[in-house]
């Protein structure tokens, strides 16, 4: 049966910019929700780099399946999961933004700083009427001068780092998964494995033609690999 908002709740819910009386703005929540529905994401931490690894459906007769696994730039990458569109525009955005820092400090822009901009721009959408807040949470991973870094963001703007972290909605089991797995000075042939079987765990009917997954360490730039790949390298689902 659909649960029906009460009339409080009702008066607060189509204004983003309006706080409800127990101090919560609605908008945001519901674009959570949309998070909660999508494909489940990650990203890992290893001794020399970083994973980052989604899931995707493939129909049959689909030509293109929406990337979940984005290149920003040779060391960065994000991984996306709730409204595909959102997470287009949004890593266009990052995109520009790795350029813009680029050119104007002749430096590669560190993880901690796109991740940060990609927090605040969607941080910007909850304040502001006319627009709703971007149905999506990233994770971005990079290396830079040596250090492998994975960041979070929600749809609030809310900016956090992880060793490992699992979004979309398998993301309760993968988080498990990674709990119970991850460890300090994991390689990448183990780092890739451990994101494989927690994609599986929180969704249980994948096969390697669903996952999406891509490397970035000290040694090499981001490097997207096919479930062909995958599977040579002795992965199993």
């Amino acid at each position: 049966m659909m649960q029906m908002t009460n009339p409080q709740q009702q008066q607060y819910d189509r204004g983003i910019t309006i706080f409800s009386p127990d101090g919560r703005l609605f908008q945001v929540e519901y674009a959570k929700e949309a998070v909660k529905k999508g494909a489940t994401a990650l990203g890992i931490t290893y001794e020399n780099g970083v994973v980052l690894a989604a899931t995707r459906s493939t129909p049959e007769l689909q030509v293109r399946n929406p990337e979940k696994v984005f290149k920003l730039d040779d060391h960065i990458g994000v991984a996306t999961s709730g409204l595909v569109a959102d997470g287009r525009t949004l890593v266009d955005e990052a995109r520009n933004e790795a350029q813009k820092h680029l050119m104007t400090f002749d430096e590669e822009i560190p993880t901690s700083v796109l991740a940060t901009f990609i927090a605040d721009r969607c941080q910007q959408f909850t304040q502001y009427g006319g627009v709703r807040p971007y149905g999506l949470s990233t994770i971005s991973g990079g290396v830079k001068d040596g250090e492998a870094e994975v960041y979070h963001t929600d749809p609030s703007g809310t900016l956090s780092q992880w060793k490992a972290v699992a979004i979309g909605k398998g993301r309760q089991k993968a988080k498990e998964h990674l709990e119970e797995n991850w460890e300090e000075g994991l390689d990448q042939e183990a780092a890739i494995e451990i994101a494989v079987e927690a994609l599986s765990e929180g969704e249980e009917d994948i096969e390697l033609k669903n996952v999406e997954l891509a490397v970035l360490n000290t040694e090499e730039d981001f490097k997207r690999y096919s479930p062909q790949e995958l599977e040579d390298q002795g992965v199993e689902l």
